[in-house]
């Protein structure tokens, strides 16, 4: 995909969202019931879409919400629904159309007081926090979030009391159930006005910000940070833990500088991903063209998406760190300094993050787990303590309390953030120095991941690739040693395939949120191998788009 002439300058006027038809159009399209497109679909991480396409729009939240009850029931899960929202702008209407839905249905649910906004992994905090403490009822929880996607998005995905992302064997029963209720014309949905349900005994206002940021002390060395007296920078690219980062530095007496405190539903302030579109991808250089603009005026600093799910580190001296490289960085220091974690616990890895994690891994002794894309893989390992790291190259990790118990099962950028300060303010070195390290002891991978649009048709052709599709028994002239349909870790279908020779690899997949398939791969053997390897496995796909006639 060729990089787009916007790509890093600040958006135009003429390519933001038009905010109001947006919501008009939640509210005034209606969904074809019966058309796959626009029928209730969950990916990697719930339903996803927009209101222009009749993907997301009042209809759906209607019927999910009402699914999402039913399920509740069908689990006898009787404690408080903990529900939370960022700020994109069909997070509001979607927020409400639950509301209404949840209130009238008898659930008891928590939404963030004065209704602002609420962060992924805070839910996750407020979720394990009560099912801990084993008072009230088994809670679980809902976040209207798109993540990281485009401004025009919307996003509602439901969290069980395991806390981290539903898995397949539960959002196919309610996405199931929620098109089997849109085909019946929203007959079964139970609803009252937002005015009532706020009124009921059924909503309850409640702080979220608060516990969450007081517990930080139990999951990272917030007394080092303070100590070293570092600058810290942080974007928040207009998300939902923007109100999070002035109690966190007066709490724990830090100077941390919001370098941009706007909220705005356009993201108009965004500098254009590589594709032309307004992406608040903090793992994307051109997204975070504006804080990587600043890096030489801070010790450290970071960029979060609009749900808190994702973290991008910058350095004065790398700038904008490549994920997989933070999440290397991040096993090598915490394996190191976090006593209270028992020793057998390992590092959960996605099969398209960095081999550099496995060689880090080998060199800690610890286990590493291989499982397939979607965070709600490591949700046991957390849980257990199997795993004191979880992380995937899209940006998303989380990592055990001091204690070695469970933090959040979810994503958190927050703690990956004040990590890379932890790390630079107890080892003098910060984050980007500390890979150039590990590269002089394990060597110099090159990562890259190609993306391309994908039809429907394309998409499944693609989660049914086989490993005798791959002919010949080599991969850019070193013999092939895996050709993986299933995750090594758990033996989980990975919805695509991942071809490993010694010094290389390549994985395709079909993206679970967008309309496009992504090729990564990897190469410790430099640039023309990489290449080779791209190359191999765009041929691939190509012929296997051929063989199926899409």
């Amino acid at each position: 995909m060729a990089l787009h002439a916007l790509a890093g300058k600040k958006a135009p006027r003429d390519i933001l969202e038009n905010i109001p038809r947006l919501v008009t159009e939640y509210y005034a399209s209606r969904p074809d019931p019966n058309n796959p497109l626009e029928q209730v679909s969950f990916g990697t991480s719930g339903h996803r879409g927009s209101s222009k396409s009749r993907s997301f729009n009042e209809d759906h939240i209607l019927a999910v919400s009402q699914a999402i009850c039913e399920y509740r029931a069908s689990q006898k899960i009787t404690g408080p629904l903990f529900m939370g929202m960022d700020t994109h702008a069909l997070s509001e209407p979607a927020f409400v159309t639950a509301l209404e839905v949840f209130a009238a249905n008898g659930q008891k649910v928590v939404v963030q007081q004065g209704r602002t906004y609420t962060p992924t992994p805070v839910i996750s905090h407020a979720i394990l926090v009560h099912n801990r403490a084993g008072r009230g009822g088994t809670a679980d929880g809902v976040v209207i979030t798109p993540s990281h996607n485009p401004p025009g998005d919307g996003g509602f995905k439901y969290n069980p009391p395991e806390a981290g992302p539903a898995g397949a064997e539960i959002t196919k029963v309610i996405q199931d159930r929620a098109n089997r209720i849109m085909q019946g014309g929203l007959k079964e949905v139970r609803r009252i006005s937002f005015k009532k349900a706020m009124a009921s005994d059924f909503v309850t206002e409640r702080d979220y910000l608060a516990p969450y940021v007081d517990d930080l002390k139990n999951v990272l060395d917030m007394d080092a940070i303070s100590n070293a007296g570092l600058k810290i920078g942080c974007d928040p690219l207009g998300g939902s833990g923007l109100y999070f980062w002035e109690v966190i530095a007066s709490k724990y007496k830090m100077d941390i500088q919001v370098v941009n405190p706007v909220l705005d539903p356009a993201f108009g302030f965004m500098t254009v991903d590589k594709d032309g579109k307004i992406r608040m991808d903090c793992s994307s250089p051109y997204a975070m063209a504006g804080l990587i603009g600043l890096k030489d005026d801070f010790d450290i600093a970071f960029g979060n998406d609009p749900d808190y799910d994702r973290h991008g580190i910058v350095t004065k001296g790398s700038g904008l760190m490549n994920p997989n490289h933070y999440l290397a960085v991040a096993c090598w220091y915490l394996f190191a300094n976090r006593p209270g974690w028992k020793d057998s616990a390992g590092i959960g890895k996605t099969l398209v993050s960095s081999s550099m994690l496995d060689r880090v891994a080998q060199a800690l002794n610890r286990p590493i787990c291989e499982v397939p894309v979607g965070f709600k893989w490591f949700t046991d390992g957390l849980i257990s303590g199997d795993f004191g790291f979880a992380g995937e190259e899209s940006a998303g990790a989380s990592f055990l309390r001091l204690d070695g118990s469970v933090w959040t099962t979810d994503k958190d950028g927050f703690i990956l953030d004040l990590l890379a300060a932890e790390i630079t303010a107890k080892t003098g070195s910060d984050p980007g120095r500390i890979y150039k390290d590990l590269e002089d002891k394990f060597g110099s991978p090159i990562y890259s991941r190609v993306d391309a649009p994908a039809s429907a048709r394309q998409k499944n052709v693609l989660k049914g690739l086989t490993p005798d599709m791959v002919e010949g028994s080599e991969l850019a002239g070193e013999a092939i040693e895996a050709k993986l349909t299933n995750a090594p870790g758990n033996g989980a279908a990975i919805g695509g395939l991942k071809v490993v020779a010694k010094s290389g690899w390549f994985a395709a997949r079909p993206s679970g949120t967008e309309d496009i398939y992504k090729i990564y791969m990897e190469s410790f053997k430099g640039e023309d191998h990489l290449k080779m390897i791209q190359e191999e496995a765009q041929a691939m796909v190509a012929k296997a788009f051929k063989a199926a006639g899409v």
